[in-house]
């Protein structure tokens, strides 16, 4: 491995990528800095090609170690174990933006690992991991050829940066990552704060011309000799003998409306077929005759839309199939809603807790509180195959964190509204974009619970088809066309902007134009799903579910927290016990009062409003005697403040014992 130590500019930050020094042993290896964040990346594959499958093996691991950032793990076990759902993300953002650059054929297992080996909490790891997937594939023997980068791209102060600083991002209207090659785009993943249709384009255009800069700059680096990938040689006569009856089997077959029957009748004559086929070849593996008819269905099916302008369920290229919002089917959960659109069917859930419910996410480079979840579950039987649900996998992890970044910024700040909120996307039946019918169902849910949400929020999944000059854009698209199309495109948001955006391109050639249609013919089936939305509510209820804990929150003087939670806890759980509350109590003095009964929790708003409050000179307060003594009374004037009234103040008349006035218990006016 020949060594390199090279320089290249992004937005006025050094990118230092140096390779042959580490991890010389791996096909391609790297290390990319910028500032103090140094990110290791290598690429390996298997000699051999693996047989009998029909896809390219492809792992990739983005592995954040905390020894980066000076730290060791929080826990039990003090060793990193299984990735967190940011490093599950960053994994797919890379797999993401360098699938689509490899030969259609390659089938050599490949894993790129990318480790973060130094951060220094300011400057991104995650596109310097991008980078050095690009630099490290570029560099190796893997047939990759085609260099790649990635920026990241915010809006601060109405203006656009390029990498800014991870103190910067938490200002920003916008969180778009970008990844291309010299020439096109490959993946879009952005939430945004309701931005136009426009501003979203302009931010397109500036990543794009800051990529093509790094890209060009990759192709100066040293490469070694490529490994070849040679397209499988097919038998003929084989060949001839499936297309003379699967030709019209697979134009009968794509014209099929309903998907259980199109898949029974393709299905049911693949597997005919392919028995007969075997018994004549018997030299020909199942996967090659599997290979051709599915190369023979993809044809078609792209033919009819191309051609023909037809959709294989007959719709309009702009039409979104039928929709049905239900709401509050479920008595005893805080909110829900089940929305279908098609075949595609998600049960939506929302569960409302109290601070302390709260999740704490242990990152690399701080712990914080995550107060509003989305979890999103795909079981098999969404598609009517079995399968075990023993762990979350990676896909569910996207798709719910999509969903989550459309949903985000509809919801209320958390100074009006205190609740944790917790959102779980149950997909019950899919054929097609079941993440923007996660943010539907989450919208309809946010309503049925009284969260008071900005607005409703919608999503539509967006498909290319195009051979040379020739395209079409479809709007809300099925299982089968994003599979057969070159462009699964997911545009999620309110009326006033989008929230959320996630583009995944097959064919390179996607132009600004394209883009630009594709973004307007969302926006109109964003809306028609909207319409769709609001005639099953409109706005969201006035009150909480009756099961949902009733919290108020206020704030008092930090020098009074003490004051609040008295020696050894003693205040703070006598008023927990005698209103049958939970107080939760932050640094700041952020106090937030939850319970199951609205009385209990404004009276304890009431106590604890009147523990800050400061005894005024002159005036005049209601006490309760707590303690009688020889030369006066105690009275408690507010929670915790106690003053003495003298003998010689209990009476216009002179008063031998205490006791003659007052009693320990009794309420009398007093002035401060």
């Amino acid at each position: 491995m020949e060594y390199f130590k090279k320089e290249v500019k992004v937005a006025g930050k050094e990118f230092i990528i140096e390779s042959g020094k580490i991890a010389k042993q791996s096909g391609g290896s790297c290390t990319v800095r910028v500032g103090e964040t140094i990110v290791l990346v290598t690429a390996v594959s298997s000699k051999e090609p693996r047989i009998g499958i029909d896809f390219m093996p492809l792992t990739v691991d983005y592995r954040e170690r905390t020894y980066a950032a000076g730290k060791i793990p929080g826990g039990f076990f003090k060793r990193e174990s299984k990735p967190r759902d940011g490093e599950i993300l960053v994994s797919r953002l890379i797999d993401r933006s360098i699938r689509p650059l490899f030969p259609k054929y390659y089938r050599n297992d490949t894993q790129i690992s990318a480790v973060v080996l130094s951060h220094d909490g300011n400057n991104d790891s995650e596109m310097a991991a991008i980078l050095g997937t690009s630099v490290a594939l570029y560099t190796s023997d893997l047939p990759f050829t085609t260099p790649v980068a990635s920026v990241r791209v915010g809006k601060i102060n109405g203006q656009f940066v390029v990498n800014p600083l991870i103190a910067e991002q938490k200002l920003s209207d916008l969180d778009l990552v970008v990844s291309g090659t010299e020439e096109a785009l490959t993946m879009v993943e952005a939430g945004a704060r309701e931005l136009s249709e426009a501003e979203i384009l302009e931010a397109l255009n500036l990543a794009g011309e800051t990529i093509k800069g790094i890209c060009l700059f990759q192709k100066t680096l040293p490469t070694k000799i490529k490994v070849a990938v040679e397209q499988p040689q097919r038998n003929s006569l084989l060949k001839a003998d499936i297309e003379a009856e699967a030709v019209s089997k697979a134009e009968t077959s794509v014209v099929i409306k309903e998907k259980c029957e199109r898949e029974f009748f393709w299905d049911s004559f693949k597997k005919d077929i392919l028995s007969r086929l075997l018994e004549k070849y018997p030299e020909e593996l199942p996967s090659t005759i599997n290979a051709i008819l599915e190369d023979i269905f993809y044809k078609k099916a792209r033919e009819l839309v191309l051609n023909k302008k037809i959709r294989t369920d007959g719709r309009g290229f702009e039409e979104i199939r039928p929709i049905t919002c239900e709401i509050g089917m479920l008595p005893r959960v805080h909110g829900s809603s089940l929305f279908t659109r098609g075949q595609t069917q998600a049960l939506v859930t929302v569960t409302l807790g109290t601070p302390d419910d709260m999740q704490i996410m242990d990152e690399l480079i701080d712990e914080y509180k995550e107060r509003f979840m989305l979890h999103y579950n795909f079981p098999g039987f969404a598609t009517g195959e079995p399968k075990s649900e023993r762990f979350v996998s990676r896909r569910e992890v996207g798709h719910g964190n999509l969903a989550k970044k459309a949903l985000r910024h509809i919801l209320p700040d958390e100074k009006d509204f205190g609740y944790t909120i917790r959102i779980v996307s149950d997909i019950l039946e899919s054929n097609g974009s079941s993440s923007m019918a996660s943010v539907c169902g989450g919208s309809l849910a946010l309503f049925n619970a009284g969260v008071p949400v900005k607005s409703s929020c919608a999503g539509v999944a967006m498909g290319l088809v195009r051979e040379g000059s020739s395209y079409v854009i479809l709007t809300d698209i099925t299982g089968m066309e994003d599979h057969l199309g070159d462009m699964d495109f997911k545009v999620a948001g309110t009326r006033k902007g989008i929230t959320a955006l996630q583009m995944d391109i097959k064919n390179l050639g996607l132009t600004t134009e394209i883009m630009a249609q594709a973004l307007e013919q969302a926006r109109h089936g964003r809306f028609f799903i909207l319409d769709e939305m609001e005639e099953a509510i409109l706005v969201p209820k006035n009150d909480l579910s009756s099961y949902a804990p009733r919290m108020l929150t206020l704030t008092i003087p930090q020098n009074k927290i003490g004051e609040l939670i008295g020696p050894g806890g003693k205040n703070i759980r006598k008023i927990q016990e005698d209103n049958n509350v939970k107080i939760d109590v932050e640094e700041t003095g952020k106090i937030f009062i939850s319970g199951i009964e609205s009385d209990g929790v404004k009276s304890a708003k009431e106590y604890i409003e009147c523990l800050a409050v400061e005894a005024e000179v002159g005036k005049i307060y209601k006490g309760r005697i707590t303690k009688i003594m020889a030369f006066g009374a105690f009275a408690e004037i507010l929670p915790g403040r106690e003053g003495l009234i003298h003998i010689s103040q209990l009476s216009n008349q002179h008063t031998k014992r205490v006791e003659d006035v007052v009693r320990e218990g009794d309420n009398v006016k007093v002035k401060v």
